[in-house]
């Protein structure tokens, strides 16, 4: 087996605007760039067409058994790099490459079905990320326990929160053993004493050689768990080294 569980090369990604939905009004427009100033709308970004890129030019390797945080400002394009990765979206130009396993958190309660019940959610999320039926049936009871939802796993997902939903798709995600991790802001998510649980979780597959790939603009999870970061501005990749030196340049924030 290769030492490298991923390779990303020249990754972008190109997002048109929907011409049918661009005639907004004035205020909606300025609304939206109020709340998300640094996010993929950029003149720089955009093109004659309307759209723009929202990753450009984005190579690195990650070898097996390495954990490695994604960092940047929101709109960065820290969860496009994801979708990519976990084969959510094709990339625009360059490609990906992934060997083994894979299991992938990305945004809250991503492969659920709403109006299905938690129960049936644990078969439909853990069949999408290729855990056999008699797998999860035989895991059923552990992954339930860890989300500590037992009194809401026959409720609609609907129904749920965003902190049960998320435990329950983590519950799910780490129980399908995957070779490599990939994991969305997650851990942001949820109350203080699960996302403890998270991490300790997190540290024992990192025990077994298990490849993780953390993205967070939240600069205290990376320099928790990882021991290498990378650092996108503006859907390029602008830093990748060690955790303390890129935590640095994004800004000196606090590590443990």
């Amino acid at each position: 087996m290769s030492d490298c569980a991923i390779r990303a090369e020249g990754l972008g990604k190109y997002f048109r605007f929907n011409r049918r939905h661009r005639a907004r009004s004035l205020h909606e427009t300025v609304e939206r760039l109020a709340h998300t100033p640094l996010g993929p709308f950029r003149p720089a970004a955009t093109s004659d067409d309307g759209g723009f890129w929202a990753l450009r030019n984005v190579s690195f390797e990650v070898k097996h058994g390495e954990v490695v945080g994604v960092l940047g400002a929101n709109g960065a394009g820290k969860s496009v790099l994801l979708k990519i990765l976990s084969r959510v979206t094709a990339p625009s130009e360059g490609r990906a490459e992934l060997s083994g396993h894979v299991g992938a958190l990305l945004e809250v309660g991503a492969g659920f079905h709403p109006e299905l019940s938690g129960r049936d959610n644990v078969y439909f999320n853990g069949a999408i990320l290729g855990m056999p039926r008699a797998q999860i049936r035989q895991k059923f009871d552990e992954i339930v326990a860890f989300s500590e939802i037992e009194s809401f796993i026959d409720m609609p997902v609907k129904l749920y929160s965003s902190g049960m939903r998320m435990r329950l798709a983590f519950s799910v995600a780490v129980h399908v053993e995957p070779d490599i991790l990939l994991i969305d802001e997650a851990l942001a998510v949820g109350d203080a004493s699960f996302r403890a649980k998270c991490r300790r979780t997190i540290s024992k597959l990192v025990e077994h050689d298990r490849t993780l790939l953390v993205v967070s603009h939240d600069a205290s999870v990376i320099g928790e768990l990882c021991t290498r970061a990378i650092l996108i501005e503006e859907g390029r990749m602008v830093a990748d080294g060690t955790t303390a030196d890129v935590l640095d340049r994004h800004g000196g924030a606090p590590r443990n």
